[in-house]
């Protein structure tokens, strides 16, 4: 493998410009605010495309398929290409596969366009982090990833209350063609913020480079550690929200779907300690910060044990859960982006990898343990009680869905479910 020479001017000259960072991170999340519009939009798709309530769910799992085929095979592209043209092409055929959305007449080119959006919205979500780390100094990477990384927390917590807003106004397709609007507006202002800076690149072939993610997972051990943490801690995460929707739907709460899915809006803090995690990465805490993350992580679920007394402890154990995930999963990116300048396209796709199997192994675990138990989910008819009179005012944060299965009875509250391949 050889690289590509890099001219002199190739490493940055300073500090990342204050608003150069920010206009990442509102490019992070409005990238990735498109594979989640559809989740609020399901029962009105479904009337429309005459889909039944029990397999709409199809259409989310389309836009799975688009975030697990961009991991494998578009995200790597970033250290083979010129990596503003790619974010800049990867918005031009957003902003085409929106409208195809938008205008989509029947159901398999509805499938279609949303395979294209998870694909696109998943590629230009992990490609502009992997852009962030490469634009800033080394002494700042983790300030600017995880900043990069609080917009993606905040576009999956806007995208649902967006796209709820805008169907409710002018009906579901205008949410396509507003976020192309957007996409189109991002598309200019990257195309003359973005700096022409050519960065560090490979010089192979497109199937070579897809075998060297398996080189990089064999010889890099800080990949496999951190990618091995960050499989268990999603296990973790995503486990514990897959059953949630149980306890809180029983007496003596007797929550609604939607009130269980906004406990997750309380990790909104989350963002907070992305960019704080990020900066002591950058002046070499790194492990403390892991093993403050891994302590936290273990804490969080002393006051959720106690959910069933309290719901002001669930949201505690929530708001540490969340604290704990973001700083462990900021500090893994900033590690593994000092690797190599070259990789971080690919280091950034077998991260995330990890991190899917690990959402995907808690789910499967989470519900195989209720099955063993005879434990089953309550329809959603019996859930009559709104979160504003339970015991506990609403909060709202950041990794709450309401997803949704073949049985509309099994409705959970699972952001692992479909966070798995697509975010942070």
């Amino acid at each position: 493998m050889s690289a590509r020479p890099e001219p002199a001017d190739s490493a940055p000259p300073g500090p990342t410009p204050r608003s150069l960072v920010m206009l990442l991170a509102v490019a992070c999340a409005l990238s990735v605010a498109n594979v989640y519009y559809a989740q609020p939009l399901l029962d009105a798709i479904g009337r429309e495309f005459g889909i039944a309530e029990g397999a709409v769910g199809i259409v989310v799992t389309a836009t799975q398929l688009g975030c697990a085929l961009a991991l494998l095979f578009v995200v790597p592209l970033g250290d083979l290409l010129d990596r503003r043209r790619l974010m800049l092409g990867q918005l031009a055929l957003l902003v085409l596969s929106l409208a195809a959305v938008a205008l989509s007449a029947g159901t398999p080119w509805l499938l279609m366009g949303m395979v294209a959006l998870g694909l696109l919205g998943t590629a230009m979500t992990q490609g502009l982090l992997a852009l962030s780390a490469a634009l800033a100094a080394p002494g700042e990477r983790g300030r600017v990833v995880g900043a990069a990384q609080g917009g993606v927390v905040i576009g999956l917590l806007l995208a649902r209350t967006l796209a709820g807003a805008v169907a409710d106004l002018w009906g579901w397709r205008a949410v396509y063609v507003v976020s192309a609007a957007l996409a189109a507006v991002l598309a200019v202002v990257l195309a003359r913020r973005l700096p022409q800076r050519q960065l560090p690149a490979v010089d192979m072939g497109y199937w070579a480079l897809l075998r060297s993610l398996y080189g990089l997972l064999a010889t890099e051990r800080v990949l496999r550690v951190r990618g091995m943490i960050a499989l268990l801690m999603f296990a973790a995460f995503s486990a514990f929200w897959t059953a949630l929707v149980l306890p809180l739907s029983a007496p003596p709460h007797s929550l609604t779907h939607s009130a269980v899915g906004a406990f997750g809006l309380v990790g909104v803090a989350g963002v907070l300690m992305a960019a704080r995690a990020g900066r002591l990465a950058d002046s070499g805490q790194g492990e403390r910060t892991t093993a403050a993350g891994l302590a936290l992580l273990c804490l969080a679920w002393v006051p959720i044990a106690f959910l069933e007394q309290s719901l002001w402890l669930l949201a505690l154990g929530v708001l540490v859960l969340d604290i704990a995930l973001q700083a462990l999963h900021v500090t893994n990116q900033t590690m593994i982006f000092s690797v190599n300048p070259q990789a971080h396209s690919r280091l950034v796709g077998g991260y995330m990898m990890f991190y899917a199997v690990g959402s995907g192994l808690g789910s499967i675990a989470s519900t195989s343990g209720l099955r063993s138990t005879g434990t089953q989910p309550r329809k959603p008819q019996n859930l009559r009680r709104p979160l504003y009179q339970a015991r506990l005012t609403p909060i709202v944060g950041s990794q709450g869905c309401t997803s949704y299965s073949p049985d509309p009875s099994t409705t959970v509250a699972s952001p692992g479910a479909w966070l798995s391949l697509c975010s942070a």
